[in-house]
């Protein structure tokens, strides 16, 4: 018998922990991909693409790591609330994903048309 009497039970305190690890990671994960991938528009894309690629890049890159960083804030949005507060770790994700991902794509591949995703991302 699980006795809640205004605090979370048993159950949702674990659901919450699990919810939360994975937002951690996520966010973990994500801040180390766009040091990496910062560090390879730096380096290696610098002689390889004209200077407005390299700055949209740069926009990807920056929008990257600071919703990586949002990423690893969502498991205290989570402390004391039901699992649907981490829909904010899935919009974070999924402005990575085509926010970022786009201008990554557009860069690498050349193709400006690629740019016409970003808006949906959050630009």
């Amino acid at each position: 018998e699980e006795q809640t009497s205004g605090a979370l039970s048993v159950r949702a305190m674990a659901a919450n922990f699990q919810t939360s690890s994975i937002w951690w990671k996520a966010g973990a994960f994500s801040g180390a991909l766009g040091v990496v991938l910062g560090a390879f528009g730096a380096h290696a894309l610098k002689a390889k693409v004209d200077p407005y690629m390299l700055e949209v890049w740069d926009t990807s890159n920056r929008y990257h790591i600071f919703h990586s960083l949002a990423l690893l804030f969502v498991p205290q949005t989570l402390v004391g609330k039901s699992t649907k507060s981490s829909y904010a770790g899935q919009f974070f994700s999924a402005g990575i994903l085509i926010f970022s991902g786009s201008l990554y794509a557009m860069v690498l591949s050349g193709n400006r048309k690629l740019g016409a995703i970003t808006p949906i991302g959050g630009r």
